[in-house]
């Protein structure tokens, strides 16, 4: 991999990448259930998805030889680094609470003794994010930057550490080269057993360990997920490669596929029937052009839009059992994904919670993201119907909002 800027859900590459996107997903399922199975040789890396903001870089500027910590505005054409504190007061595109953190940021992880490299994290704290809570009768050091509010017990070791440190951060990629904006990245590297451990930065490894001795497939539930990957199989095998390259070499209909998808997971519902869905898209693609139309106002302008809206129609719908397997498979590979999900949910040694206007609810962690040991691609798995509602509904309130 170059940069970790953005990952798509497994079930997703089906649209992204077509034919070699579907089989990324069954194989990277595959090599999940090895794992969970106990199989040793996984052709698969796996991180925990930690739900912090913002992405934060710290490491050695190759060309000077600086400690800097850095935005995602890092591998821009110009690279944006601070290297001071002062440098940092003086971004006038950061808030003032921004600069704050990454005034900590910069002074805590200077100490950290990085000789070389570029190393990403999720800022999860710093202090004063900390607050002492009560949820169900139990006193927690809670935290929590984005949806999900991440609680440790006050009287554990975890809650001691989190409670005397400055910043809390979760690593989860490394960065080498000779230049910064020619740099490659890699996934899950222990990163923080390379760094001097002190009291001030609570620092935790994105990599996925079972710690608990609960997380594994037992010999029906592995017989149940192979058996749903087996039925993926064979869906796609019945899928015509045509089909779906069409998808995958258009962009504007790949994203229209996708947010129509999001509609139903920002009203908290599952996937309808294959057929409802198709027709579904059917009609949200023939509402968006036909309002896109609507909004122009010479001919050749609508009959451009017109022309391109016929050609989309036909080519999608030409078959519409197709298309239809092209959902049957989507839906098989999520179901395999949640299995695998709510096994490696056990595995969580931190408290996962949504604060709604009623107090805490109990929830899962973010997710995952499996790695391939291979070509280093990755790609995440999240239960949507949990975490992506909660990230939309305005009954959760999110860390941001004061």
């Amino acid at each position: 991999m170059s940069k970790n800027v953005h990952m798509e859900h497994i079930e997703d590459m089906i649209f992204n990448e077509g034919v070699n996107g579907a089989r990324t997903a069954i194989n990277s399922l595959r090599n999940l259930r090895d794992m969970l199975s106990g199989k040793s040789k996984s052709a698969i890396n796996t991180t925990v998805k930690w739900d912090g903001a913002p992405a934060i870089f710290a490491g050695i500027d190759p060309a000077d030889g600086k400690f800097f910590v850095a935005k995602k505005g890092l591998f821009n054409v110009n690279p944006q680094m601070f290297k001071s504190v002062a440098d940092i007061k003086k971004d006038s595109k950061l808030s003032g609470e921004l600069k704050t953190k990454f005034s900590i940021a910069f002074t805590e992880f200077s100490k950290l003794g990085i000789k070389s490299g570029v190393y990403q994290g999720d800022l999860m704290f710093t202090k004063g994010d900390v607050k002492s809570e009560k949820i169900d009768g139990e006193k927690y050091f809670t935290f929590g930057p984005n949806t999900i509010v991440y609680a440790v017990p006050v009287k554990s070791r975890l809650g001691s550490q989190v409670n005397k440190a400055r910043i809390g951060v979760v690593w989860h990629t490394t960065y080498t080269g000779k230049k910064i904006t020619s740099m490659k990245g890699s996934f899950g590297k222990n990163i923080s057993r390379k760094f001097k451990s002190i009291p001030s930065v609570w620092m935790q490894d994105a990599t996925y360990s079972d710690v608990t001795g609960n997380a594994t497939f037992n010999a029906k539930e592995t017989e149940k997920v192979t058996a749903l990957l087996s039925e993926a199989g064979k869906i796609f095998q019945s899928v015509p490669g045509n089909m779906l390259r069409v998808i995958e070499n258009n962009e504007e209909l790949k994203e229209k596929i996708k947010t129509h998808n999001n509609t139903y997971v920002r009203e908290g519902v599952p996937f309808p029937d294959v057929g409802t869905h198709v027709s579904g898209l059917y009609k949200y693609i023939t509402n968006w052009y036909d309002d896109k139309i609507s909004t122009l106002k010479t001919p050749k302008g609508q009959d451009k839009w017109k022309k391109q809206k016929q050609e989309v129609l036909k080519k999608l719908f030409v078959d519409p059992e197709s298309l239809k397997n092209v959902y049957r498979l989507m839906n098989k590979l999520i179901e395999a994904k949640s299995m695998i999900i709510n096994k490696m949910n056990k595995a969580s040694k931190i408290g996962t919670f949504l604060k709604t206007k009623n107090g805490f609810r109990a929830t899962t962690p973010e997710g995952f993201v499996a790695i391939d040991k291979l070509t280093g691609g990755a790609v995440k798995l999240v239960d949507r119907l949990e975490f992506s509602r909660a990230n939309f509904s305005p009954d959760v309130i999110k860390g941001w909002e004061k």
